[in-house]
């Protein structure tokens, strides 16, 4: 009767797993009552690692290749199983195949603006956007703490763990790059370095491994970005104050157009961009010293300053220094130069 029921079983001589390409990461291979013959081959494809589980702990773990299964392969079962025994089951566990390739092009983003703590302005808010690429590294730790005994796992099911985890890591990741806040936008590249290293170890708690991390885009608060961008101007006129001036001018002409040309808010809109100059005829000298770029004209242009315009000028580049646009050794270049002009 025990022959008759050996006969009756099914027996599996291939074990192997060929993915669908989608997304797949864990694959429980479909044993249905039947038994994996002793001396059975197990094929691995590259890209592949193969995971066997007895009675609820894993066993073996195969890399790519083509395995015989019988005791030599298999020790750790060997006294399980009592495979020299003639008409003993020679093996029946589950077999878990696992995808190491890389899974890219995994969009992360910030649903909501986030809040960061920064050294020039405290607390800020802002938005992220990037991807990323990561692999299974250690089939068994994920097996054990994630996938589990599931028939399928794939990309979709770990996604908002992993989304997750570099939302929780972003804060430290800025404060470990040491970039200023200002320039978070302008080196993507070293804060997509920074957040990529913040979160290797947290991957390998899951037996994954972060294989690239991209940050397509970083937006900063409204008014931040205004400041950025005075910044920038700043920083292509340098300390050359008829350049910094014909800027200021250059800004305050959309609202001069807007104002329609006259009235007292358009010189207040001047001021309040730091122009410190009057409107009319120096605003007509400062354009057309910005058109010619000659230095010739930029110095009648200071030269056709009062000492009230000067002395404007000064207040408002003060104002410019205490909001972080102008650092202190641009403040006193353009102080010295303003003061020759009161002499």
């Amino acid at each position: 009767m025990a022959l008759m029921d050996f006969i009756k079983k099914q027996f599996i001589d291939v074990i192997q797993w060929t993915e669908d390409g989608d997304g797949t990461l864990a694959w429980r291979f479909p044993m249905s009552g039947m038994e994996i013959q002793n001396g059975g081959q197990l094929v691995v494809r590259e890209s592949q690692m193969a995971v066997f589980v007895n009675e609820g702990k894993v066993a073996d773990v195969f890399g790519p290749g083509t395995h015989k299964l019988t005791t030599q392969t298999l020790p750790v079962l060997t006294y399980l199983k009592n495979w020299d025994k003639l008409f003993e089951s020679p093996f029946k566990s589950d077999v878990y195949f696992f995808s190491t390739r890389q899974q890219i092009d995994q969009k992360w983003g910030t649903p909501q603006p986030i809040t960061i703590r920064d050294k020039d302005f405290g607390a800020v808010r802002i938005r992220a956007f990037g991807n990323y690429a990561f692999r299974i590294t250690d089939p068994k730790l994920f097996h054990t703490e994630i996938s589990g005994t599931r028939e399928t796992y794939s990309v979709s099911d770990v996604d908002g763990q992993l989304r997750g985890l570099v939302m929780q890591n972003i804060s430290t990741a800025i404060a470990a790059s040491g970039i200023p806040f200002l320039d978070l936008a302008a080196n993507q590249m070293e804060f997509a370095k920074a957040l990529s290293a913040q979160l290797e170890p947290e991957m390998a708690k899951l037996g994954l491994k972060m294989e690239s991390m991209t940050v397509q885009s970083v937006s900063l608060p409204e008014e931040l970005q205004k400041i950025l961008d005075q910044k920038i101007g700043m920083g292509m006129v340098g300390n050359d104050m008829g350049k910094f001036m014909q800027y200021q001018t250059a800004q305050a002409i959309p609202k001069f157009a807007e104002g329609g040309g006259g009235g007292g808010g358009v010189a207040g809109d001047a001021m309040g961009l730091g122009a410190g100059v009057a409107l009319g005829q120096v605003l007509a000298q400062n354009l057309q010293a910005g058109l010619q770029a000659q230095p010739a004209a930029a110095a009648a242009v200071a030269v056709g300053l009062k000492p009230d315009d000067i002395i404007a000028t000064l207040e408002k580049l003060g104002d410019l220094k205490a909001k972080g646009i102008l650092t202190a050794e641009e403040f006193d270049a353009k102080k010295a130069e303003l003061l020759k002009k009161l002499a």
